[in-house]
């Protein structure tokens, strides 16, 4: 059976993580209240910040800023996209 959880980004019972994505109290918060679906929003728009700001995702400083983007996207006001940022057309 999968792990359900009602999902912080999308406000509905959903289908959860697999395992926590990371070894940590903020990694077990992420896989008790964030759904697959909205985690795969998380990696596009950390694809997306990774780009706009010529992240070196190795560096303290890249993780750093990540994780403090990630817990807004999640658990904040949403994370809003960089200024200047202009969404491909597909």
């Amino acid at each position: 059976m999968a792990h359900m959880v009602f999902c912080v980004r999308n406000k509905k019972e959903m289908e959860g993580l697999d395992e926590p994505p990371f070894d940590s109290e903020f990694g077990k918060k992420i896989y008790e209240s964030v759904s697959a679906a909205a985690w795969a929003e998380w990696a596009d728009r950390q694809k997306m910040l990774l780009n706009e700001f010529r992240l070196q995702p190795w560096t303290p400083q890249a993780q750093k800023f990540l994780v403090e983007q990630m817990e807004d996207f999640f658990f904040g006001t949403g994370g809003a996209a960089p200024k200047d940022f202009v969404p491909p057309t597909q």
